[in-house]
């Protein structure tokens, strides 16, 4: 017989310590993340199965004035095993462990694919008129274990929020992936078209360079950022935000965040964070 699943409040160390144990999880299920984002409350949790746990969270709330009630956010979350026969009663523990906590409802981000296209499929896509969205391409891969997650929140109640929903748009719902594992510079540029190849080598004969920068460099990153929010017509962050992401995400893991910027003759032409 099955040991009960249980919900309970674990340490930063704890949830750490667990997080060390997962293939991948994302760095907005980190501890870390908790001190970016100070104008949430937040918690860890555990999922024990008995005395043996088997998942964690970082689950963020945000108060409603006056009611005392607040939305448990668990962004690009939470770490369980998301094809576990069990995950039913890995959701209910969730929601009986807010609830008492007082949240009035949860959302989620579950970390698992429900179908993949391949580069050829959507530059195909791209090129059909009668495709408006990526979804409406015919997908090359559909993935059971994200497919039947979903079918089962669905049946629990939750409801899908898709970037049109405003509050929604706080994750990407579709990523670009290339894989990197087990490749040499040489297989990856393989990969890109002849024009891309072509322009990567002029711009190294040409002198620029792409160096990991520190703390220091933010603000040259900032600079680019927000030059790009001005062309691409979106509202940028405050410098002050990505220098505590870095401080914080850098505390809990040194290597956890880098700056790089592209530069040719000491003009920053390109940079970007990667977590």
């Amino acid at each position: 017989m099955s040991a009960p699943i249980s919900v309970r409040d674990i340490t930063a160390a704890e949830h750490l310590a667990w997080l060390r144990t997962q293939p991948s999880a994302s760095f907005l299920q980190t501890p870390a993340w908790a001190d970016v984002k100070k104008e949430w409350r937040s918690e860890s949790v555990g999922w024990f199965e008995g005395e043996q746990m088997v998942g964690a969270a970082l689950v963020l709330h945000r108060s409603l004035p006056k009611v005392g009630r607040s939305l448990a956010y668990v962004p690009e979350g939470p770490c369980i095993d998301w094809s576990s026969p069990r995950l039913v009663e890995l959701l209910r523990a969730l929601r009986d462990h807010l609830k008492a906590k007082g949240a009035f409802a949860m959302r989620l981000g579950p970390p698992v694919a429900t179908h993949r296209w391949h580069a050829a499929t959507i530059k195909a896509a791209i090129g059909d008129p009668t495709v408006r969205r990526y979804d409406e391409a015919t997908p090359d891969v559909v993935e059971p274990v994200g497919t039947a997650v979903v079918a089962q929140l669905r049946r629990l109640g939750f409801r899908h929020l898709s970037p049109e929903d405003g509050f929604a748009a706080g994750q990407p719902e579709y990523v670009f992936q290339v894989p990197l594992a087990g490749r040499s510079e040489a297989d990856v540029l393989a990969g890109m078209n002849q024009l891309w190849r072509r322009n990567i080598k002029k711009t190294v004969k040409n002198g620029v360079t792409v160096r990991v920068g520190d703390a220091s460099d933010l603000p040259a990153f900032h600079r680019t950022y927000v030059e790009t929010a001005e062309r691409d017509r979106f509202t940028p962050r405050g410098l002050a935000y990505f220098e505590q992401m870095y401080a914080a995400l850098s505390a809990e893991e040194p290597d956890r965040i880098r700056v790089y910027l592209t530069e040719h003759e000491g003009d920053v032409l390109a940079a970007t964070v990667f977590i």
